[in-house]
């Protein structure tokens, strides 16, 4: 949830740079320029203090943290034919 509260354009990053990411966000800010309101006043309606939230890059390396462990492994999303979906990241990414 954090995450998304964050860096809601998290499903734009696998595969990008640090610069790229960062173009991706001002992007996203820029058509919805009231974003940090919105966030903060979400977090309040979950219960979340707006101040403790994990900053854009802490959220997203958490997420690449998990994204390549156990954790990813046992969350596997399954279509409709019973077959798992293609992981959102790739365990071994092709850029450093």
């Amino acid at each position: 949830m954090r995450l998304c509260l964050v860096a809601p354009w998290w499903r734009d990053a696998p595969g990008r740079t640090a610069e790229e990411l960062l173009a991706v966000a001002d992007e996203y800010r820029e058509h919805l320029p009231d974003l940090d309101r919105r966030r903060d006043r979400a977090a309040r309606a979950l219960g979340l203090d707006p101040a403790g939230l994990p900053s854009e890059a802490a959220a997203l390396a958490r997420l690449m943290e998990l994204s390549g462990g156990p954790v990813a492994a046992a969350c596997l999303v399954v279509g409709y034919e019973g077959e798992p979906l293609d992981p959102l990241f790739d365990p071994s990414p092709t850029r450093p």
